[in-house]
């Protein structure tokens, strides 16, 4: 009786994982496949989209990287001390998780513009309706990602190793860095592609705070808007296929890696 229950719940496991499966190859095989081809390339050498590619880059990018500065101390003390409060503010840190984009970034227009907004001007730090402003927007929205699997990596640290190497004369920072770092790799590497991807495909926030310009604030995901917008399908689905392109090639390779164990 127990093995047929057993069977039974695996069968429904089983229908439930195939039929979600089948729903994403279908989704994604339909934009793969709606795509003009021949209209591909003419896509590709659009200035607009070259804009778009390099902006995306190097805005997702630096928000990555301000997203990992900000996320390894978070999660470390998250991970190792007991304080009060602790989960009211892991709670807080989780907020641009749970609140829509639109929301996250209208908090952020009214505390850098009519809030911090003359004094970052004053100090040449423009944020409002600018670059900044997309990688701010792009830092806030993905930087919990990285807080959570930070945190998850350094929780799966045994903390006695860590304790260990203290013992034999090694100062905190030397053991965070050649202990506790080395062993978090794995989790560290996923929260950054994680982030990454995060941040490349940022909208709602973004479009709040950095406004919708073309050839100024157009990140890949506010041309593929922009071009929806005025009827140019397949400049936006071409965008949109590159992207996921992306997405997969990315996180294929990343998981891979982890998979395997392979040294980086």
């Amino acid at each position: 009786m127990v093995n047929s229950r057993i069977n039974i719940l695996q069968g429904i496991f089983l229908f439930v994982f195939i039929l979600f499966t089948v729903f994403m190859v279908i989704m994604l095989g339909g934009l793969l496949f709606y795509v003009e081809w021949s209209d591909f390339l003419s896509v590709i050498k659009n200035p607009e989209f070259r804009f778009a590619v390099v902006f995306t880059l190097w805005t997702s990018l630096l928000a990555t990287l301000m997203a990992a500065v900000t996320a390894v101390p978070c999660s470390f003390i998250l991970s190792r001390y007991n304080f009060p409060g602790k989960v009211l503010i892991d709670t807080l840190m989780d907020i641009p998780i749970v609140l829509p984009p639109l929301v996250s970034g209208l908090a952020l227009l009214i505390l850098l513009g009519p809030i911090l907004g003359n004094a970052l001007v004053q100090l040449g730090l423009e944020v409002v309706f600018s670059a900044r402003g997309v990688v701010v927007a792009q830092w806030f929205i993905a930087t919990p990602f990285a807080i959570k699997t930070f945190k998850q990596a350094f929780d799966g640290i045994d903390p006695r190793l860590e304790n260990v190497a203290r013992t034999l004369g090694y100062s905190p920072a030397e053991v965070f860095l050649r202990v506790t770092m080395p062993l978090a790799k794995g989790g560290i590497l996923s929260g950054l592609t994680m982030t990454w991807s995060r941040a490349l495909g940022e909208f709602g926030a973004t479009a709040m705070l950095a406004g919708i310009t073309r050839m100024k604030t157009e990140t890949l995901s506010v041309a593929i808007f922009l071009n929806m917008t005025i009827g140019d399908m397949q400049f936006a689905i071409a965008t949109a296929v590159i992207m996921l392109m992306v997405a997969l090639i990315l996180m294929s390779v990343i998981k891979v890696f982890t998979a395997t164990g392979v040294r980086l």
